[in-house]
């Protein structure tokens, strides 16, 4: 009741769409598209489920604008109405600068397109992917009037690391200054961009290895990766991992309790071979900073090598209950730790945070380029994409 004896009106907040999107973007960004719920995120707002419908007619509809609004706040600042400059270098710094930007606005939410897109659908789907190939142009139209040796598909692939180092800043929560985070990432690009691309190298690729005389729970856990890749963790069940196990539903319970246990068991073991390849760099290195260039060859073999692991790894840990993925991710804290350590004794100068920086960039970029080359593995192909990540950690 009012002064009047009347009853007031509760009005919704002018903005109650936009923390709507900020609250499902931060939830999906953290846990996926599948395990989040309307529920969950009508919640975080402080309202009920069938109030948030009244803005989105279905989670689906909700994630579609989650998604694409990244994009189109990428497009809209690369813009060369907005971006006005002739000079091929100074055009480039300014995109980049702008992507940065736009990516540091949106930090907690602006990597959901890289992980989680691919449960987009149909025109929603290539809505994304014309967005991205307009930001990613916009970058190498520059680049190749600054190099115009570059071959389109070495632009190209530069192009794709310089971006994704950027990306990688959503990635991960370590504290730094804009002003340090724009710099770092800046001068990261642009040694990217300038990286001279080996020409040498075998073209046909390596045969991938064939799984023989594997335990029953080694065959069970290499077709779950493959199909977790494929389809994502929510499209596969007990019955397709022991369909291509050759056995039933049922007997899969006899080595793992539950699909999560799978999921769990698959993310341990990309987490042993990512620890590995610095134990491996520090063993066969001589100093740091040839220690730094054997760590880029050894990460780069395994992604390669395991694309389909590192790729579920990266993108269905929001999956596992809460406490798995905490313990998860604290050993992806000590990894990421330890290759900053390494990476500060090769340069010395280099802070502890921007070390961090550089050390996610540089994973992620192996990975982004993998997949736009379908991590083709060949001798070429793995030796350009070492170069780059060479490029981010020594500059």
């Amino acid at each position: 009741m009012n002064e009047t004896g009347t009853t007031a009106q509760r009005r919704r907040p002018r903005n109650r769409k936009a923390q709507i999107l900020v609250a499902a973007a931060e939830a999906f960004s953290e846990r996926g598209y599948h395990p989040v719920g309307i529920e969950d995120i009508a919640a975080t707002v402080g309202i009920s489920g069938p109030a948030l419908y009244r803005h989105f007619p279905t989670k689906y509809s909700l994630f579609v604008h989650t998604v694409t609004r990244m994009t189109d706040s990428l497009v809209a600042a690369t813009d060369p109405a907005v971006i006005d400059v002739e000079d091929p270098q100074a055009r480039i710094d300014a995109v980049i600068g702008a992507i940065i930007a736009t990516t540091l606005d949106n930090r907690r939410t602006g990597g959901l397109y890289r992980w989680e897109g691919r449960y987009l659908v149909g025109s929603d789907r290539e809505y994304l992917r014309r967005a991205l190939r307009t930001v990613h142009e916009r970058v190498t139209v520059p680049l190749r009037q600054l190099r115009p040796d570059l071959s389109e598909s070495d632009a190209a692939l530069l192009a794709t690391a310089a971006i994704s180092v950027v990306a990688s800043i959503t990635a991960h929560r370590s504290a730094l200054s804009a002003k340090q985070i724009e710099e770092s990432m800046l001068a990261a690009a642009r040694s990217v961009l300038w990286t001279e691309l080996p020409q040498q190298g075998s073209a046909s690729p390596h045969r991938e290895s064939v799984l023989e005389h594997a335990s029953k729970r080694e065959e069970l856990l290499h077709h779950s990766i493959r199909l977790f890749y494929l389809h994502g963790y929510h499209e596969v069940g007990l019955d397709d991992i022991g369909a291509a196990a050759s056995i039933t539903a049922s007997s899969v319970y006899r080595y793992f309790p539950s699909k999560a246990e799978l999921l769990e068991a698959a993310l341990h073991r990309a987490n042993d071979q990512l620890t590995d390849t610095l134990a491996g760099a520090l063993e066969q290195s001589s100093s740091p900073v040839d220690a730094v260039r054997t760590f880029a060859r050894l990460y780069t073999e395994l992604t390669f090598r395991q694309g389909e692991l590192v790729a579920v790894y990266f993108a269905e840990i929001g999956n596992l209950p809460a406490d798995r993925r905490t313990t998860l991710r604290r050993i992806q804290r000590h990894n990421i730790d330890g290759w900053a350590q390494l990476l500060r004794e090769a340069r010395p100068n280099t802070s502890v945070v921007v070390s961090k920086f550089l050390i996610h960039a540089a994973l992620g970029l192996v990975f982004d380029v993998g997949r736009t080359v379908r991590f083709e593995r060949s001798d070429r192909t793995m030796a350009r994409v070492q170069q780059t990540m060479t490029a981010v950690l020594l500059g």
